[in-house]
């Protein structure tokens, strides 16, 4: 039973640990909605309800996640960033 209550505690210790999750957040380093400090956890995104792996960036209040088009490259280079609209979710795992 008290190793059950220490579990919790650490469990509970840990999630204290992770900063909160902004409101809008970005993989790209050189934005400034970057928080280095979030991707040291692995964390997840739901868009109406299903989980995607391939957010770049997310807002939550206004409701978007921006995925890389698979073809389309923007002049530097970088896959260019299509909008999706829904209600976002974004949690750790």
């Amino acid at each position: 039973m008290a190793h059950d209550s220490f579990m919790a505690d650490l469990i509970m210790t840990d999630n204290k640990t992770k900063p909160d999750l902004p409101d809008r957040l970005s993989v790209d380093p050189r934005s400034r909605y970057h928080v280095a400090e979030i991707f040291e956890y692995e964390i997840g995104i739901l868009v109406d309800g299903k989980e995607r792996n391939d957010v770049e960036e997310y807002c939550i209040s206004e409701g978007w996640v921006k995925i890389p088009s698979t073809k389309a490259l923007d002049r530097r280079g970088q896959p260019l960033l299509l909008t999706k609209k829904g209600k976002v979710e974004a949690f750790y795992r």
